[in-house]
């Protein structure tokens, strides 16, 4: 018995001895074969990869005129394992002109694995970035004196003038997860944030060049590792034309200080965005430099969203500037015909439902009614599509119908702009009324949506995109805000027509309405210009005081500009969208404003309207 224990026992501790050879041998086979983290740590002792890094792609306007270029900076990068006990610490702090407690703090960020996962303290880190001129020309003075800490020469971004900040976007460090997404980055790169800057990042950036620099036992530098056989030079990033016009963009912001909301104007020809203006907005050149984090938070904060681009992210109802794509939808469909006359007692009466329009003459066909901007022609246009049994069905088919024909026109989702962040709109359809009136609706339940009210949402992109479709008589480009990248071809999404369903012949009749709403209607203060405009006013209704828009283009023959002006509780139409939009196409079509018009400029630069506290 006792002889079979000690037999037992023997397999026992022989098999753990086997264990844990077989354990010892897998780890090892780990770390030699299978990791590199010891053979990156010995080469990082006998070698030093320091990155060059591109210059950024500059940027320009439409005319050549230089927006956003690079200025040298400098990084101030340590090696842990090179600086532990070697340095001056104190005198480092004056050089850089930090505290202790700074320097303490940034030393204990870089070996903060869950904020610097890639940390080794072998290899550079970032310890301090884009020191200035002045400052990086004292601290060189005196580097010798900080073993393990070295600078690397990048540049940053200048932003020329105080607009276009939304376009344009800004540069900052990358984050984590712009890490984990693209090998490409590291911590302490640049990446774009916003604008163009953000979706042009690819060909804007660049690539990194690299030189390998031999290193002693000591870690001093000896030179180029075989005279630099295995040096990557680096590759410049391309530089990118914009669609935009700087003189309109200036005018833009400037006629729309003290409101808030959009200028959008495009070129109709070639969908090239002329001038994108958010207000409120913020000046570029304060998103740069080591004081970058905090002016963004500072806007982050405040209450009036300057960060927010309304031109792309803003979703308003469209107000009567949307009456052109219902009398397109009519007159396509055949519920009217151009000649087809509806009633206007102040407004739509019909069932018990009352939706009031301003005293004009009446009854009246397409023309007139787009020219008086009139409530009822087009909410009984609508009441007779949906209704129409014999020609749909249901009134959920007449519906789709009617919903496919504004997808068609550029609303309910996004264009495709080239710039990030845009949003869809809303335009409703069948399933969507289904489901808030329990399958138990009509067209009088839904007639607000007629006159661009209701449940419709746009955004200030796709009202000026509504402009191009008609300034075209039926098509559209996809909106785009760069125009040409440096040894690339456009992209075919910008260069494609696309068409509407609407038939030519009803853009021809929808073009006559907002030209007779220029020559006597709810446009007329286009009628001193020479240029031939057409508009089409909106005063869409808000909880508040209503928003003033406009929608139109100019000359009416040979389109080179189409606007929309959207000013947030603006109130008529005519009152802010109609004279702002014609100053933005008398800019851009003569080239410069009229004496008179430079005076009605500066008044509407002045003119402000108060929100008092609401926050947006």
């Amino acid at each position: 018995m006792r002889s079979f224990e000690l037999e037992n026992r023997r397999y026992v501790i022989g098999g753990a001895a086997v264990l844990i050879i077989i354990v010892y041998i897998i780890r090892l086979f780990t770390l030699q074969i299978m990791s590199d983290d010891y053979k990156k740590n010995a080469d990082s002792n006998a070698f030093l990869k320091k990155i060059d890094y591109p210059a950024r792609g500059v940027i320009s306007d439409r005319n050549g005129r230089l927006l956003v270029y690079n200025q040298p900076a400098y990084d101030i990068m340590v090696v842990m394992n090179e600086a532990k006990g070697h340095t001056d610490t104190l005198g480092l702090c004056a050089a850089l002109g930090i505290t202790r407690e700074e320097f303490d703090r940034r030393m204990e960020a870089i070996k903060d694995r869950s904020r610097n996962p890639g940390y080794s303290r072998f290899t550079r880190q970032l310890f301090m970035a884009q020191l200035s001129d002045e400052d990086f020309s004292v601290f060189q003075e005196q580097m010798y004196r900080f073993p393990g800490f070295y600078v690397q020469r990048r540049s940053i971004r200048q932003y020329n003038y105080a607009c276009a900040a939304h376009v344009l976007g800004d540069v900052a460090e990358v984050s984590q997860r712009d890490i984990d997404e693209d090998e490409y980055y590291q911590p302490g790169d640049y990446i774009g944030k916003l604008g163009v800057e953000r979706s042009y990042e690819r060909v804007l950036r660049g690539e990194k060049g690299v030189q390998i620099l031999l290193r002693d036992v000591h870690g001093r530098i000896q030179g180029s590792y075989m005279n630099g056989k295995f040096d990557r030079r680096p590759v410049a990033g391309k530089n990118l034309t914009l669609s935009i016009d700087y003189q309109l963009q200036a005018l833009g912001e400037r006629l729309m200080e003290g409101k808030i909301g959009s200028i959008v104007a495009i070129e109709p020809s070639t969908g090239e965005v002329l001038c994108m203006v958010s207000t409120p907005s913020y000046d570029p050149r304060i998103m740069v430099g080591r004081q970058r984090s905090k002016n963004h938070l500072e806007l982050s904060r405040d209450p009036w969203r300057p960060l927010l681009n309304r031109s792309i992210m803003g979703q308003y109802p469209p107000g009567s500037t949307f009456k052109t794509t219902q009398g397109l939808t009519f007159l396509s469909e055949g519920i009217i015909s151009p000649t087809t006359p509806y009633g206007c007692s102040h407004g739509f009466y019909f069932k018990g439902l009352h939706v009031g329009c301003h005293g004009h003459a009446a009854p009246l066909a397409i023309v007139p009614a787009l020219s008086t901007s009139c409530n009822a022609f087009f909410c009984w246009g609508l009441y007779h599509m949906i209704g129409n049994k014999r020609k749909y069905g249901t009134v959920q088919k007449a519906m789709n119908i009617w919903r496919d024909y504004m997808v068609s026109m550029g609303f309910g989702y996004k264009l495709g702009i080239d710039l990030p962040g845009e949003k869809r709109g809303l335009i409703p359809n069948a399933e969507f009324y289904d489901h808030a009136y329990k399958g138990s609706w009509n067209g009088l339940t839904i007639i607000s949506i007629s006159i661009g009210q209701g449940e419709v949402n746009a955004t200030p992109l796709q009202i000026a995109n509504l402009g191009a479709t008609i300034a075209n008589r039926g098509y559209f480009y996809v909106p785009h805000v760069v125009r040409k990248v440096e040894g690339e071809p456009l992209d075919t999404l910008f260069t494609r027509k696309h068409y509407t369903m609407a038939d030519r012949e009803a853009y021809d009749y929808v073009v006559a309405g907002m030209r007779a709403s220029v020559l006597g209607g709810t446009c007329r203060a286009l009628s001193a210009y020479d240029f031939n405009a057409c508009g089409k006013t909106g005063t869409a209704q808000n909880r508040g005081h209503d928003h003033s828009v406009f929608m139109g283009f100019a000359p009416m023959d040979h389109p080179k500009i189409a606007v929309a002006v959207y000013v947030e509780n603006g109130g008529w139409g005519a009152d802010y969208g109609v004279p702002i939009g014609g100053l933005m196409m008398e800019q851009y079509i003569k080239g410069k404003l009229s004496e008179a018009s430079m005076k009605k400029a500066e008044e509407f630069q002045h003119r402000r309207i108060s929100y008092g506290t609401t926050i947006r």
